[in-house]
């Protein structure tokens, strides 16, 4: 059993290759939620979506959403005058309808996802990391605005001056992500942004402490390749955090919650155990032979 905490497209390229290497049955993702949204009467769940996709093998080529995706609604939106500085393909629309029904309906988000997932024919357990409503929001420029609208609308062009968390005090993590950890051979936290999107799972009360509890080794993944990161912009939010950039920013992160760390450089000095390889994953062997090499490291580490 697998438990894989990611946020954004480097945990879900892992999540795609450890599907291959343990099959369905074996692998819970936990998402990150914080960066959710409300829009055009849908709940949007952006990490959970993109972890589905890459496990669907249905990923649009740009990195999110669905491929070959129309956009009748976002053109009919824009005809009529309406904002449509989110735009969501009218497949991924589809999915986000499904989701918000069964939340109408009362069900947690949990079981809302799953009923996405269902539907995109993935069997593995994506699993969102809390139930309840956690936001990241972004202070920049002196103003403070809603995790998408700095990333799409400001294009993320401020220097970071506040990250917060609305809502993660009084969130608490589901008994399926609890369950995922407690049961896990292995626990894995992808190669995400340590601050936007590994950090809000890690700062729902509890987590941290079932991680630490853990019987299983935890092992975190690098996002960072030849130095640099290698999508979105994890490196201005570690400065931000002050945190070294490269793998040792990441151990410096996660501290005393990780048994190692896997990266593509060496390590001098780790505080972890360290596995310096080849962590690029831009094909289906890539991916494959990373999840391998993760998983071979976290069996060979103590608790």
């Amino acid at each position: 059993m697998i438990a894989l905490l990611a946020g954004g497209t480097g945990g879900a390229k892992l999540a795609r290759g450890m599907l291959d290497v343990v099959g369905p049955a074996e692998l819970a993702v936990i998402a990150n939620t914080a960066d959710d949204v409300e829009v055009y009467g849908v709940h949007v769940s952006p990490d959970p979506d993109l972890v589905t996709y890459w496990l669907a093998d249905s990923i649009d080529p740009r990195g999110f959403g669905i491929v070959g995706d129309t956009w009748e609604v976002m053109d009919a939106l824009a005809a009529a005058g309406r904002p449509t500085w989110f735009r969501l393909g009218d497949r991924d629309l589809a999915m986000c309808l499904i989701r918000t029904e069964r939340l109408l309906a009362g069900e947690r988000l949990t079981e809302a996802h799953a009923a996405v997932a269902r539907a995109a024919g993935v069997e593995a357990r994506v699993l969102p990391m809390s139930d309840e409503r956690v936001r990241t929001e972004v202070t920049a420029g002196g103003r403070r605005r809603p995790f998408q609208e700095f990333m799409i609308v400001d294009r993320a062009s401020s220097p970071i001056e506040a990250v917060i968390l609305a809502g993660v005090e009084e969130a608490r993590p589901t008994p399926d992500v609890l369950d995922a950890i407690r049961t896990a051979d292995a626990v894995v936290i992808g190669p995400s942004n340590p601050v936007i999107s590994i950090g809000p799972i890690l700062a729902v009360p509890g987590v941290r402490e079932a991680l630490r509890e853990s019987a299983a080794p935890v092992v975190a993944v690098s996002p960072f390749v030849r130095g640099r990161a290698v999508k979105g912009p994890t490196e201005p939010f570690m400065e931000y955090a002050g945190l070294s950039r490269g793998a040792l920013g990441i151990v410096e992160s996660y501290g005393e919650v990780i048994d190692g760390v896997v990266c593509d450089e060496q390590l001098a000095d780790a505080p972890v155990p360290a596995l310096a390889c080849d962590t690029l994953m831009d094909e289906p062997d890539s991916r494959r032979r990373v999840a391998e090499d993760v998983l071979a490291f976290a069996s060979r580490l103590d608790r």
